[in-house]
């Protein structure tokens, strides 16, 4: 059995008043999960075994749940695959789905469970949500059958969904959203027809749900937000980190701050798979976050948030290409090198002194950076670097992206690989660029993989990315990670470009 392990240090405030007035504030929960996986098969397993690894996953969730309401939460988040987990093809997943009906049936299941066949699975998390008076979110499979009327119907007669499923704090089934940008390896789903915008609404705000890769994306991801004025979004993942831009916690508080919402994100832990990352965010501050790699042990955060933060604080306007395009380029006798990052080609240019005003560009944009080092170190490298072209790797989305990062040594070859660690530190930086979007989203990670706290850098309403305080920072990577999503194919997830991996190794979830 997979430890619970839940240190009083996660919970980033003192009392939870048990009554919140008029919930103007909410306590939010998300459950960073170490999945007991099914052993590797090609054929499908019984009902009743499947059925079984269900509920020792449950089971620990269970507990999370137990734990999360009697400290007050009115919604917990779990992840995505948290109870099944991913070494699955089309067929070996079947014995582990279930139909999952519209929500507009108004059903409980917890107290009518044969309503709609034999359903466990919700029955259980049902009953929990109940039992325990919360919101409970989950990552579920849902089966659907088709015939040849159905020109796309799969072969086998069915469709095969990515589902996230809520249930109300009476056990009522509130929402159902079937992913729509699957991440490349996830053979064993369907693409859903069309995107599903799903929304409810709570006494404490509206909610919006997608999921892991659906973050990337204009639809459903922006348009849940900007059309339906959705307060939280819920978030279940099953995200494997990929460093130095792509690591969970700094990607998903950037995405919750620039579109000025709450974002309960809860990932899946499996340190050999590089996963990890949870937290509870919000447009203001990161309210508690998780990252560890160190343990197989699972993590029950709880934060608690404004109910509207929309209202309470409207999101700036931030022009990104303002300050950057008043500006001419710096002169540098650094010359331009390639280098790769994620399967992108960069253009990267070398910091070579203690301070300087720095441009590299591609394509349409130049990024500029003015920093002021503590002292240059002979044993560290840092690189500015420009990215402006679609992603062709696992799924295909148009970048622009502006970044400083450490190279892993001093040898720039190594420019755009994982770095853990960093001495290096800066006492003042702006980091802008020539964005020809308004989604840009940014990251400060210091040495150790931490977020920087907020009250050590700001983002101008001309579109820097700028320190204050006079602080010297350890940095890793700083970012202004821009989607132009007019330029995106219609589904993320199906690109040219392929890798060639083993279904069964799981090393591609997203």
């Amino acid at each position: 059995m997979v430890p619970l392990y839940f240190p009083k240090c996660v919970v980033s405030f003192a009392l939870f008043a048990q009554a919140v007035g008029a919930l103007d504030t909410f306590i939010a929960a998300v459950y960073e999960h170490a999945v007991i996986l099914p052993n590797k098969t090609e054929t499908p397993v019984s009902a009743e075994e499947a059925l079984l690894l269900m509920s020792k996953n449950i089971d620990v969730l269970e507990k999370a749940i137990k734990l999360a309401a009697e400290q007050g939460a009115h919604i917990i988040v779990t992840p995505e695959d948290g109870i099944y987990g991913w070494v699955f093809t089309r067929e070996t997943i079947y014995p582990y789905l279930e139909d999952i009906p519209d929500p507009e049936v108004n059903w409980i299941p917890c107290r009518d469970p044969k309503r709609f066949g034999y359903t466990p699975v919700q029955e259980r998390l049902s009953c929990l949500a109940k039992d325990n008076s919360i919101y409970v979110v989950a990552n579920i499979g849902d089966k659907k059958p088709c015939n040849a009327t159905d020109p796309q119907c799969p072969l086998d007669g069915r469709y095969q969904y990515n589902t996230n499923v809520v249930f109300d704090s009476e056990g009522r089934l509130t929402a159902r959203y079937h992913k729509y940008n699957l991440f490349e390896p996830e053979i064993q789903f369907d693409f859903p027809k069309d995107s599903e915008l799903v929304t409810f609404d709570t006494p404490f705000g509206r909610f919006g749900i997608f999921t892991c890769f659906d973050i990337f994306s204009y639809d459903p991801a922006v348009v849940t937000v900007k059309d339906f004025q959705v307060d939280s979004v819920l978030y279940p993942a099953a995200w494997y980190n990929t460093l130095p831009l792509l690591s969970a916690v700094p990607f998903h508080s950037a995405w919750a701050r620039a579109m000025g919402v709450n974002l309960l994100a809860a990932n899946t832990h499996n340190t050999t798979m590089h996963m990890t990352g949870s937290g509870i965010y919000s447009p203001e501050a990161v309210g508690v976050y998780h990252y560890d790699m160190e343990t197989d042990s699972g993590q029950l955060l709880l934060s608690e948030l404004k109910s509207r933060p929309r209202q309470s604080t409207p999101a700036a306007e931030v022009d990104w290409s303002a300050y950057a395009r008043s500006i001419k380029p710096f002169s540098s006798e650094q010359a331009d090198f390639p280098g790769m990052l994620y399967f992108d080609e960069f253009s990267f240019t070398k910091l070579s002194g203690s301070t300087g005003n720095v441009t590299v560009c591609q394509k349409d944009l130049c990024c500029y950076l003015t920093y002021k080092m503590s002292e240059k170190r002979m044993d560290e490298a840092y690189v500015l670097g420009a990215f402006d072209g679609l992603h062709t790797v696992e799924g295909q989305y148009y970048l622009q992206i502006c970044t400083l990062l450490k190279c892993q040594t001093t040898n720039l070859r190594t420019c755009g690989e994982p770095v853990g660690s960093a001495f290096t530190k800066f006492e003042e930086f702006s980091l802008s660029g020539t964005f020809g979007t308004n989604y840009v989203f940014p990251q400060l990670v210091l040495s150790g993989s931490q977020l920087a706290l907020e009250r050590y850098y700001e983002v101008s309403r001309d579109g820097r990315l700028r320190s204050r305080g006079g602080v010297p920072l350890p940095v890793l990577v700083m970012a202004l990670y821009g989607r132009m999503f007019e330029k995106d194919p219609p589904r993320l997830g199906q690109g040219p470009r392929k890798l060639q991996r083993n279904p069964f190794t799981g090393d591609c979830q997203d």
